[in-house]
């Protein structure tokens, strides 16, 4: 999912830091509450990651090089993971290789100890859980249904051993507008029936009703027309069948509100936004400094907010670390930079103080767009020779593989109040 649109930490120390410039580390939850969206800081999961040999109908590469071949030349993602951790029943083999003649390995979405590692890392950090990607393009197809459905088997598992949360979200991105009203409804409900998600007490509820994510709908370039997305909003959220009724969260355009920009210009997409339960407009992409977070919070976030208040809603910014596609569809690499956290901190500190009480980050895992947040390798000595990459010190700043990580965990403990609110990034370089 993707929509791109277009120096460093304060000096001065928080209230409550140690000397160091650092806030001491705040408790966090051994169990995620699975009742309430309130104060949950949600990342974003694709999963989509395959490589042959892991076991899956696949059995080919996805998402990390094109043309089923692991070259270079082929590359999709401009960060590199950090596999150190890894067994060698979790590591997939690429034709890359390190300066030193080794082997360059990835992982697949499809292993269940990856994912649970990856669950370990979150309760680590004090992060609350995902909102796990479904594309519903994507499991039409048979493999990928049954590849789909292997991972939610692990997100769920991983979330019930390591206490956190999770919930499906759906994003329209590639179908057929014929197939988006009944693929939805058919999707959930095999969801529900047959996959049990819904039950796992790690599955997260609101006001007593699962949570879902619909990302897409009202996107100029994506599917559906109001009346659509009208008759799927009110099936989530009043079916006669109580078992598929969610509080439902719109992952809409950034420019819901106005109707311009990427959001389609129809007016009844004013009323079919205003009923969503939970209003989360996708901004990755849509400033790329502090000076544009700081806009973005001015323009658009504080009016959203008003505006969401006003229809009897909830809103739930999305921040992000940074953006790069370079592998993936070109253009300059490292183009939103990171900046050592600086970046992220700033877009968490802009909506906690404008009074947002739910936030999504994205992503997790997501290094095709330079957005992950879990351990990725930290400099150039830790990344395959002969191919483009994002460090983690592109910035000029040494950070350990796991930094983001910890500064997720952070944002979650500010928005859960454990951390006083400062625009200082509260953890050490």
């Amino acid at each position: 999912m993707s929509a791109l649109g277009g120096a460093g930490c304060a000096a001065a120390s928080p209230e409550g830091a140690d000397s160091d410039g650092t806030a001491e580390a705040p408790a966090f939850e051994a169990v995620v509450d699975a009742t309430s969206l309130e104060r949950k800081m949600l990342f974003g999961y694709q999963g989509w990651f395959l490589g042959p040999g892991d076991g899956s109908p696949v059995n080919a590469w996805t998402h990390w090089f094109r043309n089923d071949a692991p070259i270079a030349a082929n590359l999709m993602v401009d960060q590199w993971p950090d596999t150190s951790e890894l067994g060698a029943d979790e590591l997939v083999a690429t034709d890359l290789r390190y300066a030193d003649g080794s082997v360059a390995h990835v992982y697949s979405a499809y292993n269940a100890k990856t994912v649970a590692r990856h669950f370990a890392w979150m309760k680590q950090a004090g992060i609350d859980g995902v909102c796990l990607q479904r594309f519903l393009s994507e499991v039409q197809e048979p493999r990928f249904f049954a590849v789909r459905n292997q991972v939610t088997r692990n997100v769920q598992a991983g979330a019930e051993a390591e206490g956190r949360v999770f919930a499906i979200e759906y994003d329209i991105s590639g179908v057929d507008q014929a197939d988006l009203v009944a693929g939805l409804q058919a999707d959930w409900k095999y969801l529900v029936d047959t996959l049990q998600v819904t039950a796992s007490p790690r599955y997260l509820k609101d006001g007593g009703k699962p949570v879902l994510y619909l990302w897409g709908l009202g996107f100029s370039d994506r599917a559906g027309t109001a009346a659509d997305a009208a008759r799927l909003i009110d099936w989530f959220t009043t079916s006669a069948d109580p078992r598929y009724r969610v509080t439902l969260v719109g992952g809409v355009p950034a420019h819901w509100r106005t109707l311009d920009g990427d959001s389609k210009r129809d007016a009844a997409w004013a009323g079919v936004y205003r009923s969503f339960d939970v209003l989360s407009p996708w901004t990755v992409g849509r400033f790329w400094d502090d000076a544009g977070a700081d806009a973005y919070r001015a323009r658009r976030l504080a009016g959203d907010l008003a505006a969401a208040t006003a229809a009897g809603k909830r809103y739930m910014p999305v921040v992000f670390p940074g953006f790069s596609w370079h592998n993936l569809r070109g253009g300059a690499t490292n183009e939103i930079p990171r900046r050592g956290g600086a970046f992220y901190w700033r877009q968490v500190w802009n909506a906690v103080g404008a009074g947002a009480t739910m936030l999504k980050t994205a992503m997790f895992d997501e290094v095709d767009e330079g957005t992950a947040m879990f351990k990725l390798a930290p400099t150039a000595a830790n990344l395959p020779t002969g191919a483009s990459f994002v460090p983690l010190d592109a910035d000029g700043r040494a950070l350990p593989s796991d930094f983001y990580l910890r500064v997720g965990g952070a944002a979650t403990a500010l928005l859960r109040g454990d951390l006083p609110m400062s625009p200082t990034l509260p953890v050490a370089h």
